[in-house]
């Protein structure tokens, strides 16, 4: 039997996605073990989510302050905007510095068998954004799930009449075999060759 606080920790880390116990009971070991400049960093890390990082008031990205370094860049196209599920999509798109739009974040899709409503991610948001800017072209960059395929068709059932709604092509990753790839995977590269 542990003491009370090291359980606590073990508690703690089992609380991030993918940890079990025994996971846990190694990282909060691994901890134990840092001297304590190390175990200061970490915790000083840690107490950044209280008060140092915050959600963008315009995208939904995360920021230091009230509005995000994507927002406040001027040499944005704002007639683009792309819709992602979280902010950690934005990273991966911006990782390719291809795109120069503004985002929208969403933090959620709908699914209806988890109680996971339109009202309950941030469509509302977005729609005022469409109608209070210039925008000219929605891109859905949403995950080809059954849950990302729902959300897509909502917001283009709502945003179709205010702007041009477009959605990343879906088909075989670079390095693929096709008898590697399943149905839907290859009926979507066929619907979106060019």
């Amino acid at each position: 039997m542990y003491p009370i606080k090291f359980e606590n920790l073990i508690l703690a880390f089992q609380k991030l996605p993918g940890v079990g116990r025994k996971t846990a009971e190694r990282y909060a070991y691994e901890t134990l073990n840092w001297n304590k400049n190390k175990q200061e960093e970490f915790i000083q890390a840690i107490e950044v989510l209280k008060e140092g990082i915050e959600r963008c008031e315009t995208c939904g990205n995360l920021c230091e302050g009230r509005i995000c370094t994507i927002c406040e860049d001027k040499n944005r196209d704002t007639s683009l905007l792309c819709v992602v599920q979280s902010p950690k999509d934005i990273e991966v798109i911006e990782s390719i510095q291809e795109y120069n739009g503004l985002y929208h974040v969403l933090n959620g899709l709908i699914n209806t068998s988890k109680g996971i409503m339109p009202e309950d991610i941030r469509i509302e948001e977005l729609i005022k954004r469409i109608e209070s800017n210039q925008v000219d072209e929605v891109i859905l960059a949403l995950d080809p799930t059954l849950e990302g395929e729902t959300t897509s068709m909502y917001i283009e059932k709502l945003v179709g009449e205010k702007a041009k709604v477009t959605r990343l092509a879906y088909g075989i990753p670079m390095g693929g075999h096709l008898d590697y790839t399943d149905t839907l995977t290859l009926l979507k590269a066929f619907q979106g060759r060019k």
